[in-house]
């Protein structure tokens, strides 16, 4: 369970707290999308179990840009810089945020690490990506000032796990279905099955199939990420 936000747990958290909580935490979320729109940062939150391919995914797209868009990141783990570590071994100014207990990012943990050594290449960045902690739960429901959801759902997690995570993915502008490389060694995996699950719950449903490592599918994923620049700096 997280210390921070009692996972729902309401022996640990009553419902007026947690609901003070998030209050507080969508007032800071508020002032950082005001930055961010300034600044004409496009800003995507990305979330997803631990090992549905986030890293990877974000290694990927710096090297498919191959430097024409400034990318920065803040990578959030329990306990290590792996992540961010990854990131600025391919060229994306990268900073972890470690959480200790926390299942998730907010937003005061985002301002904190933007009052630091980061912040002047956030300022000057195209894409900011705030890779989330590995969780399919507590994520979906802090705003961190984000101008899009996207959620990395790896093939290899199976075909229902839109159905048992809803709140996850009904709240997604964007849903990556990662590892396809790896469907022909997935018995009972299909595209089709795991497209289905997704349209019972994405208000709006809308995924891109691709693999980090073969490099299918990431074409149309930059074309998603300049359209979304393109229409939040319209």
């Amino acid at each position: 369970m997280c210390d921070v936000c009692g996972c729902g747990d309401k022996n640990h958290v009553s419902l007026d707290v947690h609901q003070r909580l998030l209050s507080h935490n969508d007032r800071q979320a508020a002032h950082l999308r005001s930055h961010f729109r300034a600044d004409g940062v496009t800003v995507i939150n990305l979330m997803g179990s631990p090992g549905s391919g986030k890293t990877a995914l974000l290694e990927a797209t710096a090297k498919a840009l191959g430097g024409r868009r400034r990318l920065s990141a803040v990578s959030g783990d329990l306990a290590t810089a792996h992540d961010a570590d990854r990131l600025a071994h391919v060229g994306i100014v990268a900073e972890a945020i470690t959480t200790g207990t926390a299942c998730h990012l907010d937003a005061d943990m985002i301002h904190h690490a933007l009052h630091g050594d980061l912040a002047d290449a956030v300022h000057a960045s195209d894409y900011f990506f705030i890779e989330n902690v590995g969780n399919l739960v507590c994520p979906a429901i802090y705003d961190l000032g984000q101008t899009a959801n996207v959620v990395a759902l790896s093939v290899t997690e199976g075909v229902d796990k839109p159905l048992k995570y809803p709140v996850m993915f009904k709240n997604a502008d964007l849903v990556l279905l990662t590892k396809i490389d790896l469907l022909p060694h997935l018995p009972g995996v299909t595209l089709e099955a795991i497209s289905n699950a997704l349209s019972r719950v994405m208000p709006r449903p809308r995924s891109v199939s691709l693999s980090a490592t073969s490099g299918d599918g990431l074409a149309t994923w930059l074309d998603w990420l300049d359209t979304l620049r393109s229409a939040s700096n319209g």
